[in-house]
């Protein structure tokens, strides 16, 4: 079977048609975009598959929502507050947003296409960024600065390489 090339569409005229759909009960599929979600999930690589929530969500999950300017963002559950309404962040990032509230989500992610398989909750990296991920909110910035010293390592760059950007 020959490999459909993948098309870029404008997320404003796409995730209304997808929305639909979840809406009607499908489960959909679509590829990253965007940084906010990296390390777990890399722009262009990796792709989600989504459906309605049809369960309050919980600290882990990674809820799919349209804030109020209209802008579609895809994040993972930090808090759940006494009212039900939702503060998220993206696994890169260390500002939480929020409160987000319920009828602004229409999809809950149900499993990610990375690294070239389909995995979901059980999977350890699914688990680790759902769960001790979240703690480490406020390391981030450091754990990230140790990654790349390691990964230049690797790559036989020296320690103190600058980065170009």
């Amino acid at each position: 079977m020959e490999e459909q090339p993948k098309r870029i569409v404008d997320t404003q005229t796409f995730l209304p048609v997808l929305i639909d759909l979840v809406r009607e009960g499908h489960t959909v599929a679509l590829t990253i975009t965007g940084h906010s979600m990296t390390p777990f999930l890399v722009h262009g690589r990796d792709q989600i598959r989504f459906c309605r929530p049809d369960h309050p969500l919980k600290r882990g999950d990674m809820a799919f929502f349209r804030r109020r300017n209209g802008a579609y963002v895809m994040h993972r559950i930090c808090r759940v507050d006494g009212e039900g309404r939702y503060y998220l962040v993206g696994d890169e990032q260390t500002v939480i947003e929020g409160p987000i509230l319920p009828e602004q989500v229409f999809g809950v992610v149900t499993q990610v296409f990375r690294k070239g398989r389909w995995i979901g909750p059980g999977d350890f990296w699914w688990d680790f960024f759902a769960g001790p991920w979240l703690s480490l909110l406020p390391l981030r910035p450091m754990l990230r600065r140790v990654y790349g010293l390691f990964a230049r390592m690797k790559r036989g760059e020296p320690a103190h390489a600058d980065r170009k950007g």
